[in-house]
């Protein structure tokens, strides 16, 4: 009997190590060649496919080459934000089940966030319905760390370490003038203000910048905002305060709307940006002090200089562990991250699995227990989360121009 293939794609935002996850797929599948035939990629996720643009890793990436994956950012496949249907009754849904069929494809696997895990859940509800051996799994991913089910997601490490560096790095930049200055730094989040909570780790020593953290799981209010930077004078000239870009005011309205139009993307979610500079105007306007803000924008998910180890190496365990997990019978399944303790007592983390269809279309916000009472900070138990999320260094290869060494399509 012809052995069945299996099939990748990568959708969503890209992290530091989304390609690690798909080198560890990758990697597993190949290694299973008794079992598995051809690896191929999907280029530009589900809604590449569906125009038969796909890759064969062996050509692609031979050899060592497939080992450059871990060290680069972005989406090797290239991504998409394409929702299937709601009803499994529509078409599309037999065109790609005829599509797998024609590749003789046994597994699919998909790695992404929120949204990807919806295309995992309708895709394996599908076969389901229609008696498809097809064994489908989501591969987490997300720099929002904001699945549930999961204690934390590929790609949040690496983009917590970027964030805490960054603002360590701009904390003391805006330290250099004995001139009163207020420096808001605007870091992604949407709902969950997981990635903005780990600027805390940039400070050096307790009453260190930043000042002030604000989450979207708490109310912002511009008036005691003003106030509680008014009085951070009296410790430090020089104020750095972190703000997710979807902070919002008691009545749900987000602060970055004060002051533009706000448009949305094709799941519907509002496109945010913004929010740092109505603030930094009206700090200007409403103080009479020196004024900046900072947008960390997409650098958050794309550097491969900061790139933690630890977030590495699980990227890949997540991976590997997918596609056994696949081999052994499951489908409709996320590989999840389960903290545990080492026998030492130290951080450890063990891969398991959770029902995709419990995990789609859902959002993990930081337990309000996290979030000081006045909401402008994070306690004690959100640093001993995320440390060692943040560990270990990568070394990134250079080429003869002195620059990383990355793998991309031609």
């Amino acid at each position: 009997m012809t052995k069945k293939n299996l099939i990748v794609g990568q959708s969503g935002g890209p992290t530091a190590v989304i390609n690690s996850s798909l080198y560890g797929v990758v990697s597993e599948g190949i290694a299973h060649s008794d079992e598995i035939g051809e690896v191929y990629g999907m280029v530009n996720g589900i809604e590449g496919f569906l125009e038969d643009r796909i890759l064969n890793f062996r050509e692609a990436l031979p050899g060592e080459q497939l080992d450059h994956l871990k060290h680069t950012p972005g989406a090797y496949l290239g991504s998409c934000r394409y929702k299937l249907p709601e009803s499994l009754e529509d078409p599309i849904y037999p065109l790609l089940f005829q599509k797998f069929e024609e590749l003789n494809i046994g597994w699919f696997f998909y790695i992404g966030g929120n949204d990807s895990m919806d295309t995992v859940s309708k895709l394996s509800r599908y076969a389901a319905q229609t008696g498809s051996s097809i064994r489908v799994i989501g591969e987490p991913k997300t720099i929002d760390n904001d699945l549930v089910h999961t204690d934390h997601t590929p790609g949040y490490g690496s983009a917590a370490k970027y964030v805490a560096s960054t603002v360590r790095e701009i904390t003391l930049d805006a330290s250099v003038y004995e001139k009163k200055s207020v420096t808001i730094i605007e870091i992604m989040g949407r709902h969950a203000g997981w990635l903005t909570a780990a600027s805390a780790l940039a400070r050096k020593y307790k009453g260190d910048n930043p000042f002030f953290i604000y989450l979207p799981e708490s109310a912002f209010d511009t008036e005691k905002f003003l106030k509680d930077v008014e009085n951070a004078f009296e410790k430090n000239c020089n104020v750095v305060v972190c703000v997710s870009e979807g902070i919002h005011d008691a009545d749900g309205t987000f602060i970055c709307e004060y002051d533009s139009s706000v448009g949305t993307d094709t799941f519907g979610h509002k496109m945010l940006a913004g929010c740092g500079k109505y603030l930094e105007n009206l700090v200007r306007d409403r103080l009479g002090v020196k004024a900046r803000s900072v947008e960390l924008n997409v650098s958050q998910r794309c550097s491969a200089s900061l790139i933690s180890a630890a977030d590495q190496e699980e990227a890949v365990s997540a991976g590997r562990f997918g596609v056994q997990a696949a081999l052994n019978g499951e489908t409709g399944k996320m590989v999840s991250f389960v903290r545990c303790q080492a026998d030492d007592g130290s951080y450890k983390m063990e891969c398991g699995l959770e029902d995709v269809n419990l995990i789609c279309n859902e959002e993990k916000e930081v337990p309000a227990e996290w979030i000081t009472e006045n909401g402008s900070d994070v306690s004690e138990e959100f640093i001993k989360y995320v440390t060692p999320l943040v560990q270990g260094s990568v070394n990134v290869p250079l080429g003869e121009d002195g620059l990383p060494v990355f793998v991309y399509r031609k």
